[in-house]
């Protein structure tokens, strides 16, 4: 593991409830914030030494994120964070295409919980950094389904939304402005934002869903070109 993750994972967690839980939050913050980046190793006794606490807490956390789909786990080379290549990019968008548009028609129907996007938009927009932005922003996307009122779908939607804080990490790195933390289709990303949550709280139920799917297959098209369509193709 390199050493500048030390500053976030170094707090000692040894006399904390829950370790299994705090454990697994740790890493997977180093995870969806670029901290811990795609291909890293996860070797158990460092994680441990970092976070003051025995193997069975990183252990058990490491296979929660392995089922979670941000780690992969090998017999011979260990637990490592999930390298982002085009089969990932092309399922996780696919599905969200698929799922999330319609999570946000109920969630309008049944009457949105628009002040927390808005809160979530302006905290993107005041974002330090890349990693700040990009937690931010999946606040947002979950104010846009989580009032659709389906357990299920919601759930489906949160995993999802780890694997894209995953992507998104891997589009920084591939981003020519990364040294700089400045991405450049941020612009872009927040006026569609802003355009999805005007017709949200206009109540406009068809056009927020569009914009939105038009909003998550532009994200793969702008950092992802090699892979073409998403939707169907």
């Amino acid at each position: 593991m390199r050493s500048d993750v030390r500053p976030a994972l170094g707090t000692s967690l040894a006399a904390a409830p829950s370790r299994t839980v705090l454990v697994l939050d740790a890493i997977k913050h180093a995870i969806l914030t670029g901290e811990l980046r795609p291909g890293d190793s996860l070797v158990e006794t460092e994680l441990a030494g970092l976070l003051g606490v025995s193997k069975t807490p990183v252990r058990e956390a490491l296979k929660t994120l392995n089922g979670a789909g941000l780690v992969t786990m090998s017999p011979y080379k260990g637990a490592s964070v999930r390298l982002v290549d085009d089969e990932l990019v092309r399922s996780v968008y696919d599905v969200r295409l698929l799922l999330e548009p319609e999570a946000l028609r109920r969630t309008i129907r049944r009457g949105g919980d628009w002040p927390t996007a808005r809160r979530a938009l302006d905290q993107a927009a005041g974002a330090a950094g890349p990693a700040e932005r990009s937690l931010a922003n999946r606040d947002f996307h979950r104010g846009l389904y989580g009032g659709c009122g389906n357990a299920l779908l919601i759930r489906m939607l949160d995993d999802l939304r780890d694997q894209t804080a995953l992507v998104s990490v891997a589009a920084w790195r591939r981003s020519p402005s990364a040294v700089t933390d400045a991405v450049p289709t941020w612009p872009e990303e927040a006026a569609e934002h802003e355009a999805i949550l005007a017709a949200a709280v206009a109540g406009d139920a068809s056009s927020a869903a569009r914009l939105l799917h038009d909003h998550i297959e532009s994200f793969v098209t702008r950092n992802f070109p090699s892979l073409g369509g998403i939707d169907g193709t």
